[in-house]
């Protein structure tokens, strides 16, 4: 079966030190889905878009083979807005504004010939949603999911009904501290997986990610660039790349989620370098491959 993606598809205004852009594609389930379609055919993707949706964004997606049969249309509706500013850190940024859109009464609808998908990625929407989501599908081998402060914050209880369901969630450090109440890092891991799921990955920014699971704990490092231009969906990116891989290899061994995890930082190296998603939409697998070995030689002693 098909990997399944369900979350955001957004236009996104962004200003950097460097430049702006307005009414960019973006969203969780954008970057996601792009990410992982250089591993995997077709990428099945959820979400939901108003009538301004534009036909040359569709069609980046269809080049890359994302099935857009679950790609909810409202005719009198707008798409999902988001604004954001950089600041020289770039690990620090100001939302300007969230219109939601139709994205506020988004329900994911699963079609019914992906309802017995194995593999899922639930983006970064309500935990509520994400339970909608799996109370719609069959026995699912492996779910991914992905969540955020704002969750964390305000539906803590459905966030953990949610945990119990999958098999990996994926945080930041300071979402996991939040979590958690637990400044340490290792004991705030051990506390989340003690929450539901069977692996847990930290993403540090710029100083890589830290997979934890199966008694063991794999500490990834960050590419070294020179050039980071937009780190939006960074994070997405890194998801879908994970995931990619995974559903590529069907080996959810943690050796090889440990590959998984460098090939979701390899994703979002690229990912990172221009605004929006222009880096993921004509990247080739040599470049892939090649920087996944530069990767891999970081890690090695």
């Amino acid at each position: 079966m098909s990997l399944l993606v369900v979350g955001s598809v957004a236009y996104d205004s962004i200003e950097t030190p460097f430049d702006k852009i307005n009414d960019a594609l973006g969203g969780s389930a954008t970057y996601i889905s792009l990410a992982a379609s250089y591993f995997t055919a077709p990428v099945n993707l959820v979400g939901v878009v108003g009538n301004d949706f534009k036909p040359e964004h569709t069609k980046i997606l269809e080049d890359h083979d994302i099935d857009l049969t679950g790609l909810e249309r409202i005719e009198d509706g707008k798409t999902f807005r988001w604004g954001g500013k950089y600041h020289y850190d770039l690990n620090v940024r100001d939302t300007l504004f969230t219109d939601l859109n139709v994205f506020e009464n988004f329900k994911p609808k699963i079609p019914e010939k992906w309802k017995k998908a194995s593999f899922i990625v639930l983006g970064n929407i309500m935990p509520s949603l994400q339970s909608l989501v799996l109370d719609q599908l069959e026995k699912p081998r492996f779910v991914l999911c992905d969540t955020m402060n704002l969750w964390i914050n305000n539906t803590k209880e459905d966030l953990l009904d949610v945990m119990k369901r999958v098999d990996v969630l994926i945080i930041n450090d300071s979402e996991a501290r939040l979590l958690t109440d637990e400044p340490n890092l290792i004991k705030a891991a051990r506390r989340i997986l003690q929450m539901g799921p069977e692996y847990l990955i930290i993403k540090k920014g710029e100083h890589g990610a830290l997979l934890f699971g199966d008694n063991s704990i794999f500490s990834a490092p960050a590419y070294p660039l020179e050039n980071i231009f937009d780190p939006t969906g960074a994070g997405d990116t890194f998801a879908g790349g994970f995931a990619g891989y995974l559903h590529k290899t069907q080996d959810l061994s943690f050796e090889n989620l440990k590959k998984a995890v460098i090939y979701g930082s390899t994703m979002a190296s690229f990912s990172v370098e221009k605004f929006s998603t222009k880096a993921l939409e004509g990247l080739s697998n040599l470049e892939i491959h090649d920087r996944f070995i530069e990767f891999r030689e970081l890690s090695n002693f």
